[in-house]
């Protein structure tokens, strides 16, 4: 109680507050929480404004500031500005749309100057560009403001260069492009329609596998999860074999072509299926019992229970499974690159402005419209998630299955043409990287795997994707649970904790085709110190971390939360320094979730694309993007080869974590199995 003798006044002083005092261990844990909001920053945070700055960034050639004059031997000359002779050369097109080019050489502007019957004998420039644009001469910025005369065997050495400008150009631009706009219709369409499809099959799978007595629940769980190991391609290049020009089911598309919105969908939904029904699965599995005891005591019929049941009980699972079908939809980029034909989406839309054309502007503003959907689907899907935690209670009972031969041998029909579907793609993958020309020669051979003679950086580019797979396994795991450690367990300091958790969920709105374009504008500008890592491995390992960070920090943290806070307080009180804790007790009892995070890290090394398109240098191509050169060079088998190895590594190292993980169980979660 307060002491009544003490003035109000003295006791709701702010200055008389007690505070804790913060010991050595604080102080480390706020130093480590310091490292990593560092990291997050230089690796997400400026990245990414670096690349909303560029969006802005107009270049503005100095077509009316420079003049040039064409001086005869009779000595007459002629003076135009450098707009209308570039205008007069065929480069119309280049004036009214500056931004694809950032130099124009002069010798461009002059056709047959070098011609033995020209009678020119010299040019004369007068700079007046100033921030505007520049008209070098040998490299050298010519003085403002002043004539100087090139003579014409010199004239090779002038170049006019770009300027930039700061505005909404590129934005007006890019809306009034129509090829470019109806990117935005495309990618919607394909990602609702692959959202519809993927959640109604996910959900069937899912409540077959949680709400009956089928058999080989295990064996049709493993199937539906499969389509994770393999890169975003592989099932691309599956389906041009099967519905291609010379697909051997092609007249099942009743003279459809494979080429574009029905091959984008059809191989979404197989690259999708299996976050869908982890989601899915998980909703129905926390369902309470006692409500399918009132229905079944109030009689009511199966159809309704499911409608007023299942449903309801599920819907928050289900706007989460569709909201991230639709996100992983949407920013994908090697679905449609393989199989998209002339069916223009976002993300490949970012590919061929950067990639193709050069514009990295453009490719800016297009990242930035494919990021607002993304993160507008990321916020829908926290709240769902959330929500559908807040379902259960303490006084729920686990809803356990009964018996049902119709019912179970009609959901075990439907996994088995499901299972089927999934492992016929990639049995025809397979078969297709071992017959010698499909479907002309089928005779086996192993030519394909020879990587060596494909396009796409041969065998090394497979042992450059198990060094990046091992770096980001091994770097990102310890990373990622380090900061989770340090921001569920830091004392106080709020405002750092959130800005720290903050950064941590940024990754999974952000798409890997946004993210590898914005470490191009940051970490390739000559005036970063950490320029001496672009084109290297590090990069690779530092963009697929930071990706993928978001689903391994909740990992980490879901699995902190488990662990009583008072651990940390018991060594303070027994003078125990905090290493000793999280060395001895926090890791042994978080290692499965350890495990997890780092299986799910390597996996997805091996199969990213679009996060390390951009990024790759000769010495460092990668397993996944040698399958989509070797699709570029039409070298289908061997790209559907290269797939088969991804796909081949991660179902080994998935097993290898299987058997570790039954390993460390038994070693060091004695205690759970005993409870």
């Amino acid at each position: 109680m307060v002491d009544a003798a003490l003035p109000a006044a003295t006791v709701a002083s702010p200055e008389l507050r007690v505070r804790p005092q913060l010991g050595r261990d604080d102080w480390i844990m706020r130093a480590f929480l310091a490292v990593i909001a560092v990291y997050l920053t230089v690796a997400l945070a400026l990245p990414l404004a670096t690349m909303v700055s560029k969006s802005f960034e107009v270049r503005t050639f100095p077509y009316d500031s420079i003049h040039i004059a064409r001086l005869a031997e009779d000595g007459s000359e002629e003076v135009r500005t450098l707009g209308d002779w570039a205008a007069d050369a065929g480069f119309a097109e280049a004036v009214a749309q500056a931004g694809r080019s950032s130099a124009i050489p002069a010798v461009r502007l002059f056709p047959g100057w070098d011609s033995p019957d020209s009678t020119v004998v010299a040019y004369r420039v007068l700079n007046r560009s100033g921030e505007a644009g520049t008209a070098e001469f040998d490299r050298k910025q010519l003085p403002l403001d002043e004539w100087v005369e090139i003579p014409r065997d010199q004239i090779r050495s002038v170049v006019f260069r770009a300027g930039t400008a700061r505005s909404v150009a590129n934005y007006v631009r890019y809306v009034t492009t129509p090829a470019l706009f109806n990117s935005v219709g495309n990618s919607l369409l394909v990602a609702i329609l692959t959202t519809a499809f993927t959640v109604t099959l996910a959900f069937g799978f899912a409540y077959a596998l949680t709400r009956t007595q089928m058999p080989f629940k295990g064996a049709f769980k493993t199937i539906g999860l499969v389509p994770i190991l393999v890169p975003s391609l592989l099932p691309g290049i599956g389906l041009v074999y099967l519905f291609g020009n010379q697909g051997l089911l092609r007249d099942m598309l009743m003279g459809q072509s494979i080429y574009g919105p029905i091959g984008i969908v059809m191989a979404s939904v197989f690259f999708t299926f299996p976050h869908a029904l982890i989601i899915i699965t998980v909703a129905l599995s926390i369902s309470d019992a006692r409500l399918y005891e009132a229905a079944t005591v109030l009689r009511a019929p199966a159809h309704r229970v499911f409608w007023t049941v299942t449903l309801p009980g599920a819907r928050y699972g289900l706007i989460s499974a569709a909201f991230v079908v639709f996100t992983l939809t949407i920013t994908d980029f090697g679905v449609p690159k393989v199989i998209g034909g002339q069916y223009n989406v976002l993300a490949v839309d970012i590919y061929k402005q950067v990639v193709g054309q050069q514009n990295f502007e453009m490719g800016a503003v297009v990242s930035i419209v494919l990021l607002i959907p993304a993160v507008l689907a990321f916020v829908v899907d926290r709240f769902a998630t959330r929500r559908q935690v807040a379902l259960l209670s303490s006084r729920a009972v686990p809803y356990m299955p009964k018996p049902n031969a119709r019912l179970d041998w009609t959901m075990f029909g439907y996994c088995a043409v499901v299972s089927a579907l999934i492992l016929g793609i990639l049995a025809t993958c397979q078969f297709a990287a071992l017959v010698t020309f499909w479907p002309y020669n089928l005779e086996l051979t192993l030519r394909h795997y020879n990587f060596d003679l494909a396009d796409g950086g041969g065998w090394k580019s497979y042992r450059n994707s198990l060094t990046l797979a091992l770096w980001t396994a091994f770097v990102g795991t310890g990373v990622i649970f380090l900061c989770a450690y340090v921001v569920e367990r830091v004392r106080a300091f709020d405002s750092g904790r959130a800005a720290v958790q903050f950064l941590a969920m940024m990754p999974m709105a952000i798409p890997g085709m946004v993210l590898g374009l914005s470490y191009i504008f940051f970490f390739n500008s000559p005036a970063n110190p950490l320029n001496v890592i672009y084109g290297t491995m590090a990069i690779l390992v530092i963009s697929t971390i930071t990706h993928f960070y978001t689903v391994a920090h909740l990992t980490a943290v879901t699995a902190l939360k488990q662990m009583d806070p008072e651990f940390e307080s018991v060594s303070a009180s027994l003078k125990q320094p905090v290493t000793r804790v999280f060395a001895r007790v926090t890791i042994p009892v978080c290692t499965p979730a350890i495990l997890d995070i780092w299986i799910y890290l390597f996996v997805n090394a091996m199969t990213t694309v679009s996060a390390v398109v951009f990024l790759y240098s000769p010495l460092t191509t990668l397993a996944s993007v040698a399958v989509l050169n070797m699709d570029d060079a039409g070298q289908l088998p061997a790209a559907a080869a290269m797939g088969m190895m991804i796909f081949y590594t991660n179902l080994v190292m998935r097993v290898v974590h299987l058997g570790v993980g039954r390993l460390v169980q038994r070693r060091t979660q004695a205690w759970r199995i005993g409870s």
